[in-house]
């Protein structure tokens, strides 16, 4: 007897917020193959405010586990599959340096299709992992919040790639 076993991939729904966002430099591992499946749902912004930080002498930004305090932070929604979500972890030093932690977010456009789902209103509210973390140094608090990450902003912080800081450790 020969069964038939349907392709059940499930998905999850991420939150990024600094160089995995379009146009930032880390964005193109979202879209590598060879780390799994990632598709882009919406852009949008927690509902929360948390201490969005550049920090680090490689100016990495963080999302401190801080809810109350910072700014909203805008972002990006992207629906992952196991493997992406695995790259991920390990990409974010999860749980060493960042936890993947649920977050509430208001949509600000729902560009994805969800099947057999309704498209998600500007303005309602939604859930996401994202990645932030309680595993910092004591004076990342009081470092400048934003809330809208940009590798090339107006802080001045140029933000120093993995490969490049893998470079200066050899």
């Amino acid at each position: 007897m020969q069964v038939r076993l349907s392709s059940c991939i499930l998905m999850t729904r991420v939150f990024v917020y600094g160089t995995l966002k379009k146009g930032q430099p880390n964005n193109y591992r979202m879209f590598d193959s060879s780390n799994g499946k990632a598709e882009f749902l919406a852009s949008a912004c927690t509902v929360q405010k948390y201490p969005l930080v550049i920090a680090t002498k490689s100016n990495i930004p963080f999302l401190l586990d801080l809810p109350g305090q910072g700014s909203r932070v805008r972002g990006e929604i992207y629906k992952v599959d196991d493997e992406m979500l695995d790259f991920l972890d390990d990409f974010e030093s999860c749980p060493a340096m960042y936890q993947r932690t649920l977050v509430k977010l208001e949509v600000e456009e729902w560009m994805g299709e969800e099947k057999g789902e309704e498209k998600p209103a500007a303005g309602s509210i939604t859930e996401a992992f994202v990645y932030s973390t309680n595993t910092y140094q004591p004076d990342w608090p009081t470092l400048p919040c934003y809330g809208n990450y940009d590798s090339h902003g107006d802080h001045g912080l140029e933000y120093e790639t993995r490969e490049s800081r893998d470079r200066h450790s050899k």
